[in-house]
């Protein structure tokens, strides 16, 4: 996706690699990963996509909710301002992408619906050609 800004908004947000990524791929535990990456969004996106997979909607939304906040810390410290793109193709993003997915359907699954709203907008605002937007 080109990500041109005729009104000169800020570049597209490419946060650096996930450490979780390659245990995850080559089929490590995502709970325990989530215990031994915290920081990691990929790695709490997973484990809250099971749990929402499993039927378990408020597991889910907590995990997700820290997948969330720990996306955002890693855009903060990479420039990010609350605004801007943050591009799907760029694997290292999809770990914040996906936890906010998650929790737009948590969200949604436990009532709060404005909460789901706002979160399928940031999905929509950070790339609206996401497979998840």
């Amino acid at each position: 996706m080109a990500f041109d800004n005729l009104l000169g908004g800020p570049p597209p947000t490419l946060l650096p690699k996930d450490p979780a990524a390659a245990a995850l791929d080559a089929g490590a535990d995502p709970q325990q990963l989530a215990r031994d990456n915290p920081a990691s969004s990929l790695a709490w996106a997973v484990v809250a996509e099971s749990a929402l997979a499993a039927g378990e909607d408020l597991t889910g939304y907590a995990f997700a909710r820290v997948g969330y906040h720990r996306g955002l810390d890693a855009l903060r410290r990479n420039g990010w301002k609350g605004y801007g793109p943050v591009p799907w193709f760029h694997r290292p993003n999809q770990g914040f992408l996906r936890s906010v997915a998650a929790l737009a359907t948590a969200s949604q699954l436990i009532g709060d619906t404005e909460e789901a709203g706002r979160c399928r907008q940031l999905l929509a605002d950070c790339d609206p050609e996401a497979p998840i937007a």
